[in-house]
């Protein structure tokens, strides 16, 4: 999972469930300002936080949306499956 990755699926979550990019972040990261921060250029990130992200977006991602057939879904938690 790189940046752009995490980004684009950010996007795709926050307008299929009506939600600006800082709530979707504050969800996912706890930190409002991460992935906005992240697409604008003036954040960068841990490994840790990229895939703490890629597993809440794996884990949360909604049922009436297809996840991405180009990017890899990372296996949910025992406490989630």
């Amino acid at each position: 999972m790189d940046i752009d990755t995490i980004i684009r699926l950010a996007q795709l979550y926050a307008v299929h469930a009506g939600l600006r990019l800082s709530t979707v972040s504050s969800y996912a990261v706890n930190d409002g300002k991460w992935l906005v921060n992240l697409q604008s250029g003036k954040a960068g990130c841990t490994v840790d936080r990229l895939a703490r992200a890629a597993s809440w977006f794996s884990e949360k991602w909604p049922a009436d949306l297809a996840w991405p057939a180009d990017i890899p879904r990372p296996p949910k938690s025992k406490e989630a499956a």
